[in-house]
């Protein structure tokens, strides 16, 4: 059920500032149980190399870092605060960390799913941060270390509409409270306009 858009692995290869910037208006696609959930990206996040220190490869090479290190186009997936999924894309060059957030997504393919899986919430809060969308798509760890570049891939993104520059924002990335400047306040989230 793709429809011959999926970004490849040279995409993803990019330096992690363009692919975050240029995920925007792409179509984050999750296939489960022969069925497409899916949203078009509308916010994103860079994270990029030992030095970032709002990255979690500031501590280099760990069990749970290892993906970041590998070929781009992977999905980097991790758990936080002890009941959040979050998705990430790793990027860059093997060897060199990097990897792209999702943070929100607008859908429009499953709505029926999502609805369910997000019953509690207003539809404007169904996918509007990254554990959220994670919950609406049944995201979580199983997924973490699949190639988004594969023929069979469950999660992958589609090409989608380009976003123009003037309908493209930056700001601070979020949750960074304890990082240290500039990484706290270095303008690495990418957010558009719908």
């Amino acid at each position: 059920m793709k429809n011959g858009t999926q970004l490849t692995r040279a995409f993803f290869a990019q330096d992690t500032l363009k692919v975050a910037r240029n995920l925007l208006g792409a179509r984050l696609v999750r296939l489960e149980n022969g069925r497409r959930l899916s949203g078009v990206i509308i916010e994103t996040e860079a994270y990029r190399g030992e030095e970032d220190l709002g990255c979690h490869c500031r501590a280099g090479r760990t069990k749970r870092t290892e993906i970041m290190y590998g070929l781009p186009g992977y999905s980097y997936i991790y758990f936080v605060y002890g009941m959040h999924w979050l998705l990430n894309f790793v990027t860059e060059r093997d060897g060199f960390p990097g990897a792209v957030l999702i943070r929100a997504i607008i859908p429009d393919e499953g709505q029926g799913i999502i609805a369910v899986r997000r019953s509690e919430r207003p539809r404007a809060e169904w996918t509007n941060g990254p554990a959220k969308l994670c919950q609406a798509l049944g995201i979580n760890g199983q997924q973490n270390g699949q190639d988004a570049c594969a023929p069979n891939a469950s999660i992958f993104v589609e090409r989608g509409t380009e976003i123009p520059a003037e309908r493209v924002s930056v700001a601070a990335r979020v949750g960074l409270n304890t990082v240290p400047e500039p990484w706290k306040s270095i303008p690495w989230r990418f957010l558009a306009k719908v």
